[in-house]
C-alpha cells in the first residue's frame, strides 16, 4: 500500500471515528465539509441525523408558511371554504346577493386556521425524536409521502387537542362566530331548505391539519427529489444513498 493510500485510510478512520463521537448535526456537517464530503454508505447516526434534520426543516418551512397572513387564504391548496355539507347554503345566499357575507365566513376560517399552524412545530420535533431507527429507515427509503403518513399518524391527535381551542378562540376574534350564526340564521330563514348545523370550531379544526400535511408533503417530496433542497452535506449524502436504494 501506498504511502498516500496510507493517509487516505487513515482519514476516513479518523472521519469514522470522529462521526460516532459527534453529538451534533452541525458536528457532522462540519466533519463532511471537511472531508470533501466522502463518498460511501452513510452510517446509522448519519441516517438518524440527516432524515431528523429533513424533517425538522420541512416541518418548520410548512407551518411557518401557513402561519402567515394569508397562508392559507392565499393557497389554494389549503384555503378553507364551505362546509360540503353548506355549500348550498353559500350557493343560496350569493344568489340572493349575500356574497359579501360569504366571503366574510371564508376570509375569518382562514385566519383561524393561520393562528392555529403556528403552534405546531413544537408536535412535529416532540413526534421527530421519538423516531426510532426503524422508523428513520421505513421513512427514508419508504414511499415518497412516508414522512407524511408517519406524522399524520403520530400527530394528528395532538394537533387536534392543541388547535381546537385555538381554532375556537380566533373564531371568536375574527368575528368568525357571529358571520357563520347570521349566514346560517339568514339561509334557514328561506322557504323550504334543509337547516344546516356545523360544528364550525370542528370543521376548521380538521382543515387547518389537512392543510398542513399537504403542505409538509410538497416539503417532502421537494428534498426526495431535488439535490438544490438538501442545503447540508449530510443531507446529500443521507439521500443521495436514499436514491441509490430504490427499485
Amino acid at each position: 500500500m501506498s504511502s498516500f493510500q496510507k493517509l487516505g485510510l487513515c482519514c476516513i478512520l479518523t472521519l469514522s471515528l470522529s462521526l460516532q463521537s459527534c453529538q451534533s448535526t452541525a458536528q457532522i456537517n462540519k466533519l463532511l465539509e471537511k472531508a470533501g464530503q466522502i463518498t460511501g454508505n452513510p452510517s446509522t447516526s448519519e441516517i438518524t441525523m440527516g432524515l431528523k434534520e429533513a424533517l425538522e426543516k420541512g416541518t418548520g418551512i410548512s407551518a411557518d408558511r401557513l402561519s402567515l397572513t394569508d397562508g392559507y387564504l392565499k393557497n389554494l391548496d389549503v384555503k378553507i371554504f364551505f362546509p360540503e355539507e353548506a355549500q348550498q347554503v353559500e350557493k343560496t345566499l350569493r344568489s340572493l346577493g349575500l356574497g359579501s357575507m360569504c366571503d366574510q365566513v371564508i376570509t375569518s376560517v382562514n385566519r383561524a386556521a393561520e393562528d392555529a399552524a403556528q403552534e405546531a412545530k413544537p408536535i412535529f420535533t416532540a413526534a421527530i425524536k421519538q423516531m426510532s431507527f426503524k422508523d428513520v429507515q421505513n421513512i427514508l427509503l419508504g414511499e415518497q409521502n412516508a414522512a407524511t403518513t408517519y406524522f399524520k399518524s403520530t400527530t394528528t391527535d395532538s394537533l387536534s387537542a392543541k388547535f381546537s381551542p385555538i381554532v375556537d378562540t380566533s373564531l371568536k376574534k375574527v368575528d368568525a362566530t357571529k358571520y357563520w350564526s347570521d349566514v346560517m340564521t339568514r339561509y334557514n330563514k328561506v322557504p323550504f331548505v334543509k337547516k344546516v348545523d356545523t360544528d364550525l370550531t370542528a370543521y376548521v379544526t380538521g382543515k387547518a391539519i389537512d392543510g398542513l400535511f399537504i403542505e409538509i408533503a410538497k416539503e417532502e417530496l421537494k428534498i426526495r427529489e431535488s439535490v438544490g433542497a438538501r442545503t447540508s452535506p449530510l443531507l446529500q449524502k443521507v439521500f443521495g444513498y436514499a436514491e441509490t436504494q430504490k427499485p
